[in-house]
């Protein structure tokens, strides 16, 4: 009993997930810290996406 994302809901989900990736690379936090973020998205995509989207590493500028 699983959720399964198919079709257009399933590329949606994979561009948002590669977008937090690039997010989270790209930003200034420590190497640990980016390490723990982008395995939380890779390895539990649609939760790891939503707790990276409300909690997650900002950039400098969004910080202002």
């Amino acid at each position: 009993m699983g959720i399964e994302i198919t079709g257009i809901g399933g590329l949606i989900l994979l561009v948002l997930n590669i977008w937090a990736l690039v997010s989270i690379v790209g930003s200034n936090n420590s190497t640990g810290s980016k390490v723990l973020w982008c395995l939380l998205v890779l390895i539990l995509p649609l939760v790891g996406f939503i707790i990276w989207l409300i909690a997650g590493p900002r950039s400098a500028s969004a910080q202002v």
